[in-house]
């Protein structure tokens, strides 16, 4: 390693570099240089303490950031065999049951379903139980946060059926635990698992056999986790049972950046991390990518949190230019400010790649868009449909999961009639219906001459598909795969369909793209079965379309849950009115908007511009009367002028405020000396001198 890269720290990053033996939290603030520290910490670790690379372990959240990290550590070591094993939690857990999930006498042939396939599942099982119907992604969700909160089946139901109160939630609660029993039904007699079950296997596993927990901490001598702020209560069970046998843990995240409760993330995780694991703390605070007076405000939004370890981010790019608040008429007029000024920036040569637009709430960029494409503005909205959950490639995913088991269903029925084989909905329900009655699956019926009654062609185009399937099982295992393609594409006629049919030639090409990717990974793990790369697929499908950007020269147009990571010379944020940003929703926590916002304000570099209106619409309804976002206040900005908050402003309806005991609140009636308060949908009427403004 060469001494130079250590010369390129700030001082707190080189004492985090050097900081290896024990417990470490490194509290990085936006921009402060956290993947420079952790990747030169596992060069440092390899090249000048001589660790074996094979006896550390650096955990992220998204390929991408693995791979750059890799790429990072790896060109700062002079000399590597086998490299530092750095990769997602839920890739970590795949390789952890590929080895060990014989251990709950599970066959290591499982593969992993991605979240579209579990909701197709639930959607079926819902159709089926008795009771209301529930959509399907509110299911997944419920399921998902009982599995991260290790409610077993047996608990969900015994706590479904001691409810009481509201009729339709007792109703759904007692119907979402009957699916979810059902639904782990057919996940162990299919041997698949979800994207939970990556993390929950492995734990009970390590619960259950202490030696093979002891064994893997006593191997992973060296643990890092990136974006620890993100982690969940399993992922930090997890990194306990990995440490059992040492307590060389070192996490790297920014409790001011945590805004993903909603799904599962527990931010008491960082903010206990040195109690817990009796760590110690270095912060980062040294900012080098925003200027002084984006960081003033950011800083003085994020003070307002109560929950946090505090920091403050000082620049090292000087003042710049201020921040900019601009107060519109409606969101027609934002938009077209917005793109007005967007124009400007591009005419003075700032490239629409260094420019974004964030908003709260999806549903905003309407008027943008219509704004920017009067203005013949490029751009680009991020956060549209995922690679792997287009409608084509989902449907080669299931032929190619076929082909690992005949025997399953709920993939052959996706494709069998893909393309058309004239196969209806009467004849594939009379297919579901006899292989249940003979507790068999479809495959099985063909195989014992017992389809049930049919029509000739029909019963024809069946077995000559399974004949088909048959044949291309056996062409993979005696093939290269691009002939496999070839021999696929012969034999099913996918893409001939496709083009064909007057679809969208996009299709096709996401179709050959996907399989460029599949020869890709065969070049480079040539021992490795279809299952395995259906797995590493469905690991991609999952993680990889939020950090997704054009790589065309546009404008970047998304929410701010998907700017997160990113950074940009140029940044508008609209829609920071009372009600959007922060969201008013009894399941919303405003230190958790406080911190979204604070993330948002942290992307721009150069400059920064927030927006507000007084009139939006919104869901075919107009407010005339919006109020200018809490976040304003709270950054010590209005309207452009620098302002001193108030504490003793008037109480009105639409205020937040704050109760010793029962925390946030929005005021919906003001009555003297007495206000209406809505608690989180708990509604009190208090004296005033029991509430403070906020």
């Amino acid at each position: 390693m060469k001494l130079e890269i250590l010369n390129t720290l700030n001082q707190n990053q080189l004492e985090a570099v050097k900081s290896i033996d024990g417990s470490l939290l490194i509290l990085a603030g936006a921009g402060s240089g956290k993947t420079k520290t952790i990747t030169t910490r596992l060069a440092y670790l390899i090249d000048e303490i001589g660790i074996d690379p094979r006896n550390t372990l650096t955990l992220t959240f998204t390929n991408k950031a693995a791979l750059e990290m890799q790429i990072r550590a790896i060109s700062m070591i002079d000399s590597v065999g086998i490299p530092p094993l750095l990769c997602t939690f839920h890739k970590f857990g795949l390789l952890f049951l590929k080895s060990n999930i014989h251990h709950i006498g599970r066959k290591n042939s499982f593969y992993v379903i991605d979240s579209d396939d579990v909701r197709s599942m639930l959607k079926k099982l819902d159709k089926e139980t008795k009771g209301i119907e529930i959509p399907p992604k509110k299911i997944a969700s419920i399921i998902s946060n009982y599995k991260n909160s290790e409610i077993s089946v047996e608990m969900a139901l015994k706590n479904a059926d001691s409810l009481s109160g509201d009729s339709r939630f007792v109703e759904e609660s007692i119907k979402v635990a009957q699916i979810y029993k059902q639904y782990e039904e057919i996940l162990l007699d299919r041997n698949v698992v979800d994207f939970d079950d990556l993390l929950l296997l492995p734990l009970d596993i390590m619960q259950r056999h202490k030696e093979i927990a002891v064994n893997l901490s006593n191997h992973y001598q060296y643990i890092m986790v990136d974006e620890f702020q993100d982690t969940n209560k399993i992922q930090y069970k997890l990194l306990k049972q990995l440490c059992i046998s040492h307590s060389n843990l070192c996490v790297v995240g920014d409790d001011d950046q945590s805004i993903y409760s909603w799904r599962g993330a527990n931010i008491d995780n960082i903010l206990n991390f040195t109690k817990d694991f009796r760590a110690k703390e270095i912060k980062l605070e040294d900012n080098y990518r925003s200027t002084n007076n984006i960081l003033k405000a950011a800083n003085c939004l994020i003070s307002e949190n109560k929950k946090r370890l505090g920091k403050t981010l000082k620049s090292t790019l000087g003042d710049g230019e201020e921040v900019e608040v601009l107060h519109l008429r409606d969101e027609k007029e934002e938009a077209k400010k917005v793109a007005k000024t967007i124009s400007k920036l591009i005419q003075n040569g700032i490239e629409p790649k260094n420019i974004a637009v964030l908003f709260r709430l999806n549903a905003l960029s309407r008027s943008l868009e219509e704004a920017f494409n009067k203005e013949k503005i490029p751009y680009v909205l991020v956060g549209t449909i995922a690679f792997y959950e287009r409608k084509e490639i989902k449907d080669i995913i299931s032929y190619f999961r076929v082909l690992v088991d005949l025997n399953d269903d709920t993939s052959l029925l996706r494709i069998i009639n893909t393309p058309k084989r004239k196969i209806g909905k009467t004849t594939i329900q009379k297919l579901q219906t006899h292989a249940k009655d003979n507790k068999s699956s479809i495959y099985q019926l063909f195989k014992t001459n017992n389809l049930p009654p049919l029509a000739p062609k029909l019963k024809n185009e069946i077995e000559n598909l399974f004949k088909i399937l048959e044949t291309l099982q056996d062409d993979f295992e005696h093939y290269s795969f691009d002939e496999f393609v070839n021999r696929f594409e012969e034999k099913i006629g996918f893409l001939d369909d496709l083009e064909n049919s007057n679809d969208d030639i996009d299709r096709v090409s996401n179709v050959n793209e996907f399989f460029g990717l599949c020869k890709d990974y065969y070049k480079n793990n040539t021992n490795d079965s279809l299952l395995d790369a259906l797995n590493e697929l469905a690991l991609q499908s999952e993680q990889e379309n939020a950090e997704k950007i054009s790589s065309e020269n546009s404008v970047s147009c998304m929410s701010v849950h998907s700017s997160k990571g990113l950074e940009f010379d140029y940044v508008f944020i609209i829609g920071l009115e009372d009600g959007f940003f922060p969201l008013n929703k009894e399941d919303i926590s405003l230190e958790e908007e406080r911190r979204l916002a604070y993330v948002a304000f942290t992307r721009a570099k150069s400059k920064l511009y927030l927006c507000h209106v007084s009139s939006r619409l919104y869901f075919g309804g107009r407010n005339d009367n919006m109020k200018p976002s809490i976040f304003l206040k709270d950054s010590n900005l209005q309207d452009g002028n620098k302002i001193m908050v108030d504490k003793n402003e008037e109480f009105q309806k639409g205020s937040c405020v704050m109760h010793k005991i029962l925390g946030y609140g929005r005021i919906l009636e003001v009555n003297g000396e007495n206000v209406k308060v809505n608690f989180g949908g708990s509604i009190k009427v208090l004296r005033k001198s029991f509430l403070e403004l906020v």
